[in-house]
């Protein structure tokens, strides 16, 4: 009997997910290299990816939310948070406090398995998929990402979903600039276009 606990209670908190292992084992001793660290601490890593999908059309569908919200739930493995206006805008239609979208924070474990399916499986179905630009760093390692399709996701079945969505993808690194960024992101599998 006590040989059932100690294989439930290992394979329960499971190996580290594929992404991280491999920042310890092939990026991190890259990056020592290329930049000349003095400390493994200054190897820069994932802090957070976060989601963002925006329903200018919640004024005129009140089921867009719940929608969103569950497909964000099965892309993240997370409950969203429903994003509310901050002001009244006249022209759009907007009242303070309107639900207008939805977002996901993700961190440990779930942001490295998330970010290895965007870049394994999820960015290659996009059609005519050239790479991603080089020019969506914001200065400080952070790189964001625009999608047009949320049905790229395979976590997402194509036939129960009511529109396609566009969303927004942050990830947010330790990087003190954006060469450092850039070249984890490379060397983690970003496929940035080529120069």
């Amino acid at each position: 009997m006590p040989d059932d606990n100690t294989n439930q209670s290992a394979t329960s908190s499971g190996s580290a997910p594929r992404l991280l292992q491999k920042v310890r084992d092939e990026i991190g001793p890259e990056m020592m290299k290329e930049f000349g660290y003095s400390s493994v601490m200054q190897i820069p890593r994932l802090n957070k990816v976060v989601i963002n999908i925006g329903l200018g059309e919640a004024l005129q569908n009140a089921k867009a939310i719940e929608s969103v919200t569950a497909d964000l739930s099965r892309i993240t493995g997370q409950r969203p948070v429903t994003t509310k206006a901050k002001k009244s805008i006249a022209g759009f239609k907007i009242r303070e406090g309107m639900p207008i979208g939805a977002m996901v924070t993700i961190r440990g474990r779930r942001m490295y398995e998330f970010t290895d399916r965007l870049l394994n499986a999820s960015l290659p179905r996009i059609r005519d998929f050239q790479g991603l630009s080089r020019n969506s760093f914001d200065g400080r390692g952070n790189y964001s990402i625009g999608i047009r399709e949320h049905t790229i996701f395979p976590e997402i079945d194509y036939n129960s979903i009511d529109r396609i969505r566009g969303m927004q993808i942050v990830i947010v690194t330790s990087a003190v600039n954006d060469q450092e960024g850039m070249r984890f992101l490379e060397l983690a599998g970003m496929p940035f276009i080529r120069n």
